[in-house]
Order: C-alpha cells, then structure tokens, then sequence
C-alpha cells in the first residue's frame, strides 16, 4: 500500500521535490499520437502555462520542468519563509485565486463585518489555507485537475486522465538537486524530441535560455536578470545567500550542454576529459553524472541524495529504510 504522502514530505529535511504525472495508460494524450494520428501537442501549453501560473500563487517555486507526449516532470521549491510572512489578507486572495464558494473569505476581502464567531472560523480556514500553499499534494492537485476536465471536455469522454498518484522524490542535497534539474531539462533530448536545450520546448531551461538571450547584453548571472517565473540561480553557497539554486546560472547552463551532447545519439561516445567545474566543485564522477541524466527515476524511489542525508530524513520521518539506499551511496558519495 502506497506510504501517505505526509510520510514522504519532511520540509526540514528539505525544501526541494521532484514530481512526475504520467497519462493514464501512458497513452499520448499531450503530444502526437502515431497510431491513431490524432494531435494533442497543445495540451503540453495548458500544462505549462498552469504550473508557471499556480507558482504565482502557491509558496513553491518552479526551478524546472519538462512537458512530454504522456508525462511531466516539475522541481519544485518550498518556500516556508514565504508563506508565513502572508497577511490573512493575502491567503485569502491567493486561495480565492484557486477555489472559490468561501463566503466567510469573500466578505474578509470586500471589508464587511464579521461576528466573533465568523472571525474564529475565518481564522481557522485560513490557518489551513496557509498550509495547503505550501502543499506539494495541493500543487499537483490544482495542477492535474483543471487539465484533466478540459481535456475531456476537448474530447467529450469521461474518466482518467492521469495515471494514478503523482510521483515524488525528496532532494536532499545539492548534487541530488543538480542532478535531477538536468535529468528534467534534457528529457526532450533524450527522448530525440530536440536537438539541444534551446530548442527543448515547454521546458525550463529553453525558458531561461529564451530569456536570456532576449536581455543581451546584460549580464546572465544577475538574479534581478532571470526570468521571474522560475527559481533562480543565486551563485554557489556562502553565508547570507540570497534566495535561489545553489549555483551560478552559467555552470549549469555549461553543464547541461556538456551532457546534451553526450546523451544525442550521434554524439555518442568517450566522456570529455575536460568536466564542466560544476561537477568538479560537488566532487561528482562524471560517468555516474551520464547515467543520473539518462535515468535519474528507476534506481531511487522517495528519496535521493548521499547516504547520510537519507539516514538523517528517514529519521525525521520516522522511516526505518528506504529503496535505493545502496545505490545512493554509491553515486552521491559523502563529503
């Protein structure tokens, strides 16, 4: 039986998360299906313009995603600081942005006077309103539902649209989240959807890349110069960082170019002796990077990151064991 996802979750272990929603039957219902010729590579647009909208609203940022022909991938960020500097004000817009029917919240919000009673029950929904915006299941929920009803009403059917629960692993350290964000942002190239980043559509990196490209001359690094949609890169870790990935915008834009081309098949062949200095600085084997970017999914379930940081989580989370411990320690080696 599945673990609760509460189970699963530990934002003190850590703020970052790997989601994936696959189709039901896996079938092509966001891309071109061959066999039956139909198209629904336009969905893949619902989908992401809903995750940068809902990153508007909800505490989690979006550091990167990926919309394929039956599945997506998100990384999301979960923002606690954020969320608790919130006026009851802004909850209830924000959650009013989401669902509506709350006459107690829509009153708060048009200044009308509420009882003692009214205020104490207000409090309340707010208190788990709050909770809910820094909610991963709420996230996907307001995700997948909305695209689920208008793809059946596109096509006039009932039922499934996505397959089951959605997927989640915890990231529990830098090379973990590294790893994962490339594994996501080359997904269209592995798949031999796209050629290279840029031209990776409905994903993050083309996002970041496009954006870039459109703001030359000034200066790519700057987090003031990152698309507002997406988490940004904030440089390497120091004392008083900023918000943001714990890394500088051109490693790992370097990065996912070096690996792009190893993963094309006609690239193939001997790993470059001369490694991107990302993967020097987390001391990272360059042949486990190739494989963590082909197939980042199968070898761990709920949790990835170095041996000692699932140890510490599984303890947090009151959880004896976890699959794919071996092959964590193996990969993400202690420093």
């Amino acid at each position: 039986m599945p673990r609760p996802r509460k189970t699963q979750v530990s934002i003190e272990a850590t703020p970052y998360y790997h989601c994936v929603s696959r189709c039901v039957r896996r079938a092509f219902l966001c891309g071109r299906d061959e066999s039956s010729g139909h198209n629904y590579e336009h969905r893949r647009g619902w989908i992401e313009e809903r995750i940068l909208e809902l990153s508007t609203i909800f505490a989690i940022d979006v550091a990167a995603y990926a919309v394929m022909s039956n599945h997506y991938h998100v990384v999301l960020h979960l923002d606690r600081d954020l969320v608790r500097q919130w006026t009851d004000e802004e909850v209830c817009t924000r959650w009013s942005a989401l669902f509506t029917g709350n006459d107690l919240c829509r009153r708060f919000l048009a200044g009308q006077p509420l009882d003692k009673a009214e205020q104490q029950r207000l409090s309340e929904n707010i208190d788990i309103w709050r909770d809910r915006l820094i909610d991963i299941s709420w996230f996907m929920r307001c995700l997948n539902e909305p695209i689920a009803r208008e793809a059946n009403r596109e096509d006039s059917v009932t039922g499934r649209f996505w397959e089951g629960r959605f997927k989640s692993q915890a990231l529990l350290d830098e090379k973990a989240l590294v790893a994962c964000m490339a594994y996501v942002d080359l997904n269209p190239i592995r798949a031999g959807m796209a050629q290279t980043p840029e031209t990776s559509d409905h994903t993050a990196i083309q996002r970041r890349i496009r954006h870039q490209q459109s703001n030359r001359p000034q200066t790519p690094n700057r987090i003031d110069q990152q698309p507002t949609s997406l988490l940004p890169f904030a440089g390497n870790p120091r004392r008083d960082m900023p918000k943001g990935l714990p890394f500088r915008y051109t490693d790992y834009l370097e990065l996912v170019d070096w690996t792009g081309r190893i993963l094309r098949d006609d690239k193939r062949g001997a790993i470059p002796a001369d490694l991107p200095d990302i993967l020097i600085r987390l001391n990272m084997d360059a042949r486990h990077w190739v494989s963590l970017t082909r197939d980042f999914e199968s070898p761990f379930k709920s949790m990835v990151g170095s041996a000692h940081n699932i140890r510490q989580a599984c303890e947090q989370l009151g959880k004896a064991w976890v699959h794919g411990l071996r092959r964590c320690s193996e990969v993400f080696a202690d420093t």
